[in-house]
């Protein structure tokens, strides 16, 4: 497989060249791409200077903060264009712990979409407090059953799609970011009939560098995933 790790990236000088390297280590086979979105802290000037001395990687910067939605619409287009299999959807903050990649793409050549799950038997998120926990599964479950997902954790942005998933969902068209982005793929995917896997992993907050979730980011996603379910009832019910 030629795969593509496609990583975004935004003020994140503390923690991208560790990625780079660490990546470098655990998937030598892959191709790097930093999208960068205009980072004032001199993230891409880091990222290239790093990639100059490790190869595979290549970094695209973006006039400005486009979001995330739009990073990763950017680094696909950029890797369908150059012949890529397989792309890779993973935080540059650690959060998703690279040494995992390995079974995510095992699991990538009989599946079209594999998924780094939180919410499946063996995932895990060590030390969220109780409130953000009810409120992530609590967002899950809503977006699982609105819209007959029959995935557990449709906001996980630990991902691998294969080329022909990302041709049958006309990604190009996803206008959501965020939380959104993640559950509108998902929702794209099972729409086309695309393979779907979850593989259990841990998710950890950033021990370096400020977050970039916000509750407008949820708040956008629950509204997203509830027109979403509209739309489909009144499909139904004009069919």
């Amino acid at each position: 497989m030629r795969t593509l790790v496609v990583l975004p990236t935004y003020n994140e000088i503390p923690n991208i060249e560790l990625m780079l390297r660490t990546l470098r280590e655990v998937v030598p086979y892959c191709h790097v791409l930093v999208v960068d979105d205009g980072s004032p802290d001199g993230t891409a000037a880091r990222a290239r200077a790093v990639g100059a001395e490790l190869d595979g990687v290549t970094v695209l910067e973006r006039s400005a903060k486009g979001g995330l939605g739009g990073a990763y619409r950017t680094g696909f287009t950029w890797g369908l264009e150059h012949d890529f299999d397989h792309f890779v959807e993973i935080d540059s903050d650690f959060s998703h712990d690279p040494r995992v990649l390995p079974t995510l793409l095992a699991a990538a050549e009989e599946y079209d979409v594999v998924v780094g799950s939180r919410y499946v038997k063996g995932g895990h998120i060590p030390n969220w407090a109780r409130s953000r926990r009810l409120l992530s599964r609590g967002g899950n479950l809503y977006a699982e059953i609105v819209l007959n997902l029959k995935v557990a954790d449709s906001t996980s942005g630990y991902r691998v799609y294969s080329r022909p998933a990302l041709e049958k969902m006309d990604y190009q068209t996803v206008t959501a970011d965020g939380y959104g982005f993640q559950i509108e793929m998902t929702y794209r995917a099972r729409s086309n009939g695309v393979s779907i896997i979850e593989v259990p992993i841990s998710f950890k907050d950033r021990e370096l560098g400020e977050s970039k979730m916000s509750k407008a980011i949820v708040v956008e996603a629950l509204g997203l995933v509830t027109q979403w379910a509209i739309q489909n009832q009144v499909r139904r019910l004009r069919r």
